[in-house]
């Protein structure tokens, strides 16, 4: 089957309402076909800033301004960028790679934020007692998001990635302000590579867009 082929056979349906599945294609969402059949795997990254409604979008902004800045400040801001970024795709890879040729699309953050809640986990582990109490209410979160990862149209292999990654990121990277001037160039650097990533990954999806049309 063509990617075109592919496309054409969409549903409708948006998967969280307010938008349709052929029109989150169009503009970046994770589509197996577009990626084994175009090789357009910059959707691994344009995916992540893409939502199916007001109700996506909005649940994922309350999750991201909550533990947004707690990942920030007990990390770094360098660090958060790349965190978020690498914790997002992995989220997509994992779905991708289950559901390769899956004709649903998915769109959102929610990996992401996953990956926030598994390093500030993993982190967890190195703050004593206090570590125990904040982990037990990020578990709880876990366990919410898991639980509404199970309705129709969530993809949960994303949810699952983004967890994953984030909890072995914070076993790897060190918490606070880089150290020495050579380990925050190093940072600056990744920080830099990851805006360049994005912004190239959504110039490639404007170019693609632009010969769509033609």
């Amino acid at each position: 089957m063509t990617q075109s082929a592919a496309a054409a056979t969409l549903s409708p349906a948006p998967s969280f309402g307010g938008i349709s599945g052929n029109t989150l294609v169009r503009f970046g969402a994770k589509f197996g076909p577009a990626i084994v059949f175009g090789h357009q795997w910059w959707r691994l990254v344009t995916a992540i800033f893409l939502h199916g409604g007001l109700l996506h979008i909005g649940f994922n902004l309350w999750c991201l301004f909550d533990l947004g800045p707690i990942v920030e400040s007990l990390f770094s801001t360098t660090k958060f960028i790349l965190i978020y970024l690498v914790t997002g795709v992995a989220g997509f890879l994992l779905s991708f790679w289950l559901r390769t040729l899956s004709m649903v699309p998915s769109v959102g953050a929610s990996g992401a934020i996953l990956g926030l809640i598994g390093i500030l986990i993993a982190a967890s582990f190195h703050h004593g007692s206090l570590g125990k109490a904040y982990r037990s209410q990020l578990w709880r979160w876990v366990i919410y998001i898991f639980v509404f990862s199970l309705l129709p149209g969530v993809d949960l292999a994303a949810h699952v990635g983004g967890f994953v990654s984030g909890m072995a990121l914070g076993y790897i990277i060190p918490e606070g302000e880089p150290a020495s001037r050579s380990e925050e160039n190093l940072w600056n650097a990744l920080a830099v590579l990851s805006v360049l990533v994005i912004a190239g990954s959504f110039a490639l999806m404007a170019l693609h867009l632009g010969q769509a049309v033609r």
